[in-house]
């Protein structure tokens, strides 16, 4: 469980620092896109995938495709979540995206519904509901101006992007490592683009901090999936531990850091809301 709960760490601390590079006026834009360089070089270094099989197999493009545009949009997304909705209820909307991932492997990969797992999933959507559609306090636009659109767009995001995901899982022509290390080069494609757009056409200015802060991301966020991966392969046949352990932990420990670290409010029904959000995985996990 020691992987476990070095990705449990790695994922929170990606949050914390889009928090603190926002309160220190970093440009956020530009601190995602230089997390991608340090994704690539990670993913070759440390996952050593073979490259052959790209320029002899039958490659899924279209999907690493929509995968190198959705990554850093929904890093995007997740930033901007964080700035206005808060840390908390971003990692709720978070990890319940895999309901969306449940509900796809009924309709999309014909897996047969479970009463448990389907039991889990009403749970939390209303753990989702209760946790980001009571927002306690105000923000820049004026108090409750539409901060559950962030939370919902990381809720959705990173649920179609774990679908598309298992798409790539289960192609048999390239491995799953080669995969993720195409998809990241792609994906730092775009992400070098979307800089050319942001100096070049909206005139920000170019920001050394953000390389260090993106370089700072980079590595904590890879370090997540890598330690996620050696969690699976630690304890190969009894993945819903790892699973129940990575997404208890993540919301666990992100409404501890939220609130006592930067004091960020909950109501009430937000707090149930994160309960519910809990059992909903512990459900899911063994029922």
């Amino acid at each position: 469980m020691v992987y476990v709960l070095f990705s449990v760490l790695c994922s929170v601390t990606v949050s914390v620092i889009l928090k603190l590079a926002r309160r220190y006026a970093v440009d956020t834009t530009q601190l995602i896109v230089w997390n991608y360089p340090v994704a690539v070089c990670s993913a070759w270094f440390f996952l050593q995938p073979e490259l052959s099989p790209v320029y002899t197999g039958v490659v899924p493009w279209p999907l690493y495709g929509a995968l190198a545009i959705l990554l850093p949009g929904i890093f995007l997304a997740l930033s901007a979540s964080i700035r206005y909705a808060g840390i908390v209820r971003t990692e709720v909307a978070q990890r319940l995206s895999l309901f969306i991932t449940l509900i796809a492997a009924f309709w999309l990969f014909n897996e047969s519904p479970q009463a448990g797992k389907l039991v889990g999933v009403a749970i939390g959507v209303a753990g989702i509901l209760c946790s980001i559609g009571w927002h306690k306090g105000r923000n820049q636009y004026g108090p409750n101006h539409r901060v559950w659109i962030f939370p919902m767009i990381v809720f959705f995001g990173y649920g179609v992007i774990d679908i598309l995901f298992k798409h790539v899982a289960q192609h048999t022509g390239v491995p799953y490592t080669t995969s993720m290390l195409v998809v990241f080069s792609l994906a730092m494609v775009a992400a070098f683009a979307l800089l050319a757009y942001h100096l070049i056409v909206l005139r920000k200015k170019f920001s050394m901090h953000a390389i260090f802060w993106g370089v700072v991301l980079g590595g904590f966020n890879f370090a997540n999936i890598l330690f996620y991966m050696k969690a699976h392969r630690a304890v190969p046949d009894n993945p819903s531990v790892v699973f129940t352990g990575m997404n208890v932990g993540v919301i666990a420990l992100g409404a501890l850091v939220g609130i006592y670290l930067f004091q960020e409010k909950l109501s009430p029904i937000n707090k149930v809301g994160i309960v519910l959000a809990l059992v909903s995985v512990l459900i899911i996990a063994y029922l």
